[in-house]
Formats: C-alpha cells, sequence, structure tokens
C-alpha cells in the first residue's frame, strides 16, 4: 500500500494544479487520473480545442472575406482534417507539459479509474481490472463535470452530439441546431458557422448566456445574428426524431402554444454541467451530494474528515480558472498555509468574435441588491485600434460604486476582451476606484483604451478617439 500526504482524485486543471502545488510545497502526492492523459475535460475535449478549432475557423472566415478589404487576395480551400490535427497536435503538446511538470515538482501521475474506499484509502482501477489502494493522509476530490442530459434527447455522438463530439464532427454539416444559449454552445456554434452551416439556437430562456449582464448579452446576441445564427428563444424541445442523415426535434414555446419540428444535420446539446461523482465511493465515508450533485464545503473541506473537494463539484462556477484557483487554496491550507479564492473576482470569457469578458457584479445584480451605482461605457466604434482594425462591435462598461467610486462590475464586448478583462480583476481585487483606472496611462493605439475610457466615462470625462 503506498503511503502519501495527499492523494488527489482527477488531473484536471484542479487537480493538475493541486498535485504540483503540493509537490512544490514538499508533500508527497500522487494524483489518480483515468483518462490516460492528463489536463482533464479542459485540456483535452474543452476549453483547449475548442480554442484551437476558434482560432482555425476565425482565420478561415477572415481568408474568405476580410481579407480582400485588406488588400489581401486569396481563395481560401478548407482542409477538415489538417484543422483536426492541428487541435489534437496542440493538446498532446499540453497534456505533454503537465507531464513534465508533475516529474518536475515530484508528484506521482497514477493511471486508473480513482475512488474512496473508506477514510484514508483510495482504491485505483486501471482499464485491466488491477487494483491497488493508496494510503492518504489527505483526499481531494477534483473530478470535474460532465454535460447535463435532455430528457427525450438522446447523445449518440453521431447525429446528435455533446461539446464533447461537437469537436470532432467527420465533416462540416449543412445545418446544425445548438440546444442552449450559453457559452459552450455558442462557441461551437461559432466554429461550425463560420466553416460552412447554417446555425440555429434553441434556448428555453428569453434571453442568451442567464447570467451575462443584459445589456450586454443583447448587444452580443446581434453581434451573432448579424453573423447568421438564428435564435429560437422562449422555446423548449421535446423529443428528437434521428435518422440515417439528419435529426428532427420536436419544440414548444415556453409560454405554451403548438409544437413545431425543426430538422438539422447534427443538433448539439449544451445546456449545461454538472458535477461528475458516479462511482467516486463517497457514501464510503459519509459524503451526501445535494439534489444538483454538488458536494458542500467549508473552505473545500467536506463532512468527511481528510476529505477535500474543488472545481466544477463544489459551488462557485464551472470554469478551469476557477478550479485552478480552488486547487492552489485547498493544498496551501492542508500544508498549514492560508488559502483563499474570490469567487466575486473570477472572470468569464466567450472566446467567440466578438469576444465577450466580465468580472464582478451585473447591473441587474446590482440594482436588485439595492445598489447605487454609476456606469461608465465606451463603444470600440470610438477606439482608434478596433477602427484601424475594422474590429467596431461592442463596448466596455464599468459599473462604480456611486458614493465611494469602487469598481464593482466590469463587462466587456468587442475584439480581444478576454485579454484586456484581467486589469479590471486586478484593479478590483486592490478594492480600485473607476478614477485609478482612468488616471492610469495606457499604450496608444491599443484596444485596452476602451477599458480606461469607460473608466472615466463613469465620472463623465470620456475622451472620444
Amino acid at each position: 500500500m503506498a503511503q502519501y500526504d495527499v492523494v488527489i482524485i482527477g488531473g484536471g486543471p484542479g487537480g493538475y494544479n493541486a498535485a504540483i502545488r503540493a509537490g512544490q510545497l514538499g508533500l508527497k502526492v500522487a494524483c489518480v487520473e483515468g483518462r490516460g492523459v492528463l489536463g482533464g475535460t479542459c485540456l483535452n475535449v474543452g476549453c483547449m480545442p475548442s480554442k484551437a478549432l476558434l482560432h482555425a475557423s476565425e482565420l478561415f472566415e477572415a481568408a474568405k472575406g476580410e481579407f480582400a478589404t485588406l488588400g489581401i487576395e486569396v481563395t481560401p480551400t478548407l482542409n477538415l482534417g489538417q484543422m483536426m490535427k492541428q487541435k489534437a497536435d496542440s493538446v498532446t503538446a499540453l497534456t505533454k507539459g503537465i507531464e513534465f511538470l508533475f516529474k518536475k515538482n515530484k508528484a506521482d501521475y497514477i493511471r486508473g479509474w480513482g475512488r474512496i474506499a473508506g477514510p484514508g484509502k483510495v482504491a485505483v482501477k486501471n482499464d485491466e481490472g488491477a487494483e491497488i489502494t493508496l494510503d492518504a493522509k489527505h483526499i481531494v476530490i477534483a473530478t470535474g463535470s460532465e454535460p447535463t442530459p435532455l430528457p427525450g434527447v438522446t447523445v449518440d455522438q453521431k447525429r446528435i452530439v455533446d461539446s464533447t463530439g461537437a469537436l470532432s464532427l467527420p465533416e462540416v454539416p449543412k445545418s446544425m441546431v445548438i440546444i442552449g444559449a450559453g457559452i459552450i454552445g455558442l462557441e461551437l456554434g461559432s466554429v461550425w458557422r463560420r466553416l460552412g452551416a447554417e446555425v440555429t439556437v434553441v434556448e428555453f430562456l428569453p434571453r442568451i448566456c442567464p447570467g451575462m449582464d443584459e445589456e450586454t448579452a443583447k448587444t452580443f446576441q446581434r453581434a451573432l445574428t448579424k453573423q447568421g445564427f438564428k435564435f429560437e428563444l422562449g422555446t423548449k424541445v421535446t423529443g428528437a426524431r434521428t435518422g440515417d442523415k439528419e435529426v428532427t426535434l420536436t419544440l414548444e414555446p415556453v409560454a405554451g402554444g403548438e409544437a413545431r419540428t425543426l430538422t438539422a444535420d447534427h443538433v448539439l446539446v449544451a445546456i449545461g454541467r454538472r458535477p461528475f461523482t458516479e462511482g467516486l465511493g463517497l457514501e464510503t465515508v459519509g459524503i451526501a451530494p445535494d439534489k444538483r450533485g454538488v458536494i458542500e464545503t467549508d473552505h473545500f473541506k467536506t463532512s468527511a474528515p481528510g476529505v477535500w473537494a474543488i472545481g466544477d463539484v463544489i459551488h462557485g462556477p464551472m470554469l478551469a480558472h476557477k478550479a485552478e484557483e480552488d486547487a492552489v487554496a485547498c493544498i496551501e491550507l492542508i500544508a498549514g498555509k492560508a488559502g483563499h479564492v474570490d469567487y466575486d473576482l473570477v472572470p468569464g470569457v466567450v472566446y467567440t468574435a466578438p469576444e465577450v469578458a466580465w468580472v464582478g457584479k451585473t447591473e441587474e445584480q446590482l440594482k436588485a441588491e439595492g445598489v447605487a451605482y454609476k456606469v461608465g461605457k465606451f463603444p470600440f466604434s470610438a477606439n482608434s485600434r478596433a477602427k484601424i482594425n475594422h474590429e467596431t462591435e461592442g463596448f466596455a462598461k464599468v459599473l462604480a460604486d456611486a458614493r465611494t467610486d469602487r469598481i464593482l462590475g466590469v463587462h466587456m464586448v468587442g475584439p480581444q476582451v478576454g485579454e484586456m478583462i484581467g486589469e479590471y480583476c486586478v484593479a478590483m481585487a486592490f478594492a480600485a476606484a473607476s478614477e485609478d483606472v482612468a488616471r492610469i496611462c495606457h499604450p496608444h493605439p491599443t484596444r485596452s483604451e476602451a477599458g480606461r475610457q469607460a473608466a472615466m466615462g463613469v465620472e463623465g470625462w470620456t475622451m472620444q478617439a
């Protein structure tokens, strides 16, 4: 029986960062992962491969249209096989990088499916059925999440796919229906629309991207509509019939009304994700997830002594970077240090074109909480770099406390705003006022000036480019 200070179940962003940090702090650590490669959903079938396809498809679409306006005459031809290969090659390089970091920091990588076998015990079974037991002073659950199924719509990874299947379609569909207007569906829909598919999004709620600042979401939807997206909002899917070459969905208005059908080559089910804890042996230590599958924790401690949980299996946004923060804080607590994550400062990004990025409170949240606030907003149509690059869709918006001027939330739609939101994460972590950002010199011409101009707008001294 191998003995460890910490055994981590799951090798995704939460698990592998926890293992690396534990090794750095001198703890004897093992990370158990059954996928066969480290990186979890994010690196293998989520964040990273989707960004590889988003980047490639954006360049393909630019070559078809935008290049000509820049004086570059080309006629691009899609090689989907090569596009998928470069995606796979990038993922392989990243997973090998994690294995190198494990070796560098003396963290053991144990291949196999882990489950808690009792207090301080983790059983690991490999694909051949052989099982070993690890003895652990501390167990960290970092098993992540899986796509939420939709009753009446069975995913077969052929005609009806989830996010994993949508990353590896063998050909560009002529038509695609996406069930769910969240981040995953809109990103993957963007990939296939750019490559030639007609994309229709069906959403149960009357708006896209639930939880996003409402003005930002409306601007985002207008941008996607201009690109060719079709939206069926306030609509529920009640069934699906799969044929050899197409899928027929049955739709009904949420508010009531007659049912109708919608047919497409492929359907992507993207209604969200749920914690993955099946077969984890939680009952052996008395842990009972709530009805949504979430494990309750107090500073990452579960109800079972010596058992911790991080990432998608606990409360908070299901984001890779949130899991990474959980991982570091959890391990530092185990090592007797201070560990903390401010979930109000976890940014969100949609990697479409234009991108969407945000951190902190929305206007709707501030109104519901009765907080008096001021708004500063600046359009990218008035930003010099955006105008020169023909990327003028969207805006940057800063919400600040009306009394103290402390920044409460920032919301952006526009070019590369995912790279810009980090500035406001830092500012808000130091309790900055909008004036602090407004009076900091930014390089010109850059898109980041839009963020500064929005801060200047809180007190009404925005300067148009």
